[in-house]
């Protein structure tokens, strides 16, 4: 009896013992999924803002090339355009020396063969072949001369320009050339009754427009009739037309007396005293190659030579 329950006991702690064992999976397999649970990424494990690139980390403006680390204005494509602020470079890669002027003797006039010549015409060639390039003479009206220099229709105005205060305002002026002044010029046989400023108020007169002729009779209060050149103003008293005319006295010494086109006039009253030169762009480099080249022609005879040929050597400045 004590063998059979002994028996008995032993196969019910077997059959619980398999029981344990067969529960076994379940519980494993649960702890097994919920360490799997453990092991994947939580929110905690994944990265976070602080752990991902931030701001701080990410490439910032103060590490991104900067306007500082950037190639400035003028180390790159302003360097590129240096020449183009020389006017020298400028005129010397397009090969041409642009002259502005007018028709205006003994400076610049035609020739018989239609070829411009006077001692402006003459030393601007020698200044053009001076920088190694051609000339080119270019017709203007003179009262659009500096805006004709700055749009760059021309680069030179050379033609007996009287050096006033609007033109050193809106061009680069070297130094001056020549010495000059502004006369009233009449017929002669009338003289005699122009000699005074107030005499003058009872006269009609002609004059170039935009001239230094046309700024003295301005300051006299006396009205003009404008024309495009001091040569047809001249014209305009020669005729009749116009009972007087203010031009440039080196273009009276040689156009009105005895042995000239208009040996009928003559000049009586001088307004006032100036000098002549050219002008460039404003700022133009040009300006110290004219200064070096007017010192060079006038030690080398070139400058009084020319002068001489065009009757205005008592005028004209040498270095």
């Amino acid at each position: 009896m004590k063998k059979k329950f002994l028996a008995l006991l032993l196969v019910c702690g077997l059959v619980l013992t398999l029981a344990a064992c067969g529960g076994a999976p379940a519980e494993t397999g649960g702890n097994d999924s919920a360490s799997g649970n453990a092991e994947t990424q939580t929110p905690d494990d994944t990265a976070t803002p602080d752990d991902a690139a931030t701001p701080d980390d990410t490439a910032t403006p103060d590490d991104a090339a900067t306007p500082d680390d950037t190639a400035a204005p003028d180390d790159t494509a302003m360097l590129s355009g240096a020449d183009d602020a020389s006017d020298t470079a400028y005129v010397q890669d397009k090969g041409t020396l642009v002259i502005g002027i007018t028709d205006f003797a003994p400076m610049d006039y035609k020739s018989d063969a239609g070829e411009w010549i006077g001692f402006d015409a003459d030393m601007a060639k020698a200044f053009a072949d001076s920088l190694g390039v051609k000339p080119e003479f270019i017709e203007i009206n003179w009262d659009n001369k500096l805006m004709e220099l700055e749009t760059k229709a021309i680069d030179v105005v050379w033609n007996g320009m009287t050096i006033t205060d609007e033109v050193k305002e809106g061009a680069s002026v070297p130094d001056a050339y020549c010495r000059n002044g502004q006369v009233v010029v009449v017929p002669a046989a009338m003289a005699d009754a122009y000699t005074t400023v107030e005499s003058l108020k009872d006269l009609s007169f002609a004059v170039e427009n935009g001239s230094a002729g046309a700024e003295q009779l301005d300051l006299l209060g006396i009205p003009y009739t404008a024309l495009d050149t001091q040569a047809r103003a001249l014209m305009e008293v020669a005729s009749g037309a116009s009972d007087a005319c203010v031009i440039d006295l080196l273009m009276a010494g040689a156009m009105i007396g005895e042995g000239t086109s208009y040996p009928d006039l003559t000049h009586t009253l001088q307004l006032n005293s100036e000098e002549y030169g050219v002008a460039f762009r404003k700022g133009s480099d040009l300006v110290d190659v004219f200064n070096q080249f007017w010192a060079d022609a006038s030690a080398q005879g070139t400058v009084m030579e020319t002068a001489t040929m065009y009757g205005v050597q008592e005028s004209v400045i040498v270095k």
